[in-house]
């Protein structure tokens, strides 16, 4: 054990969140996202819901300061305008747990996929609310 990190971090994990540099992303995804297809480096923590993995991940990933929206949520397929509760307990976590506190940006869901396949790592959670995905943008320690 090891103190001050979240236990449901794995070893794998931990590992991806360290080799990640400044302005690489991570995404953790709901329990129905492509994780496997769209990602290289794919940690499974089922039965963890999507909220607990974004609050354990900003304890130990400074977010991006240099960006204008380093956390980025999927819109709604059809009403980019609302905000499910999910997304809402998102704004919330990074708002009190992120290093550099910031609103949420959105990308239409194709966009999303894209990003996603770009990034460093995705973590599939076993989040079953709609929508429960986010992309972190790994900042610096200073």
């Amino acid at each position: 054990m090891l103190r001050d990190i979240p236990p449901i971090l794995s070893p794998d994990l931990l590992w991806s969140l360290r080799a990640m540099g400044h302005g690489d992303d991570i995404v953790i995804a709901d329990a129905n996202f492509p994780a496997t297809a769209l990602g290289a480096r794919c940690h499974r923590l089922d039965g963890i819901s999507a909220t607990e993995v974004l609050e354990a991940v900003l304890k130990v990933l400074p977010l991006d300061s240099f960006v204008a929206e380093p956390a980025l949520v999927m819109e709604v397929v059809g009403d980019a305008a609302a905000v499910p509760p999910v997304v809402e307990a998102f704004g919330r976590i990074v708002e009190a747990t992120a290093d550099n506190p910031a609103p949420l940006g959105r990308l239409e869901r194709f966009a999303f996929y894209e990003r996603a396949r770009r990034a460093f790592a995705i973590v599939q959670t076993g989040e079953s609310r709609l929508y429960g995905n986010i992309i972190l943008k790994k900042g610096v320690i200073g």
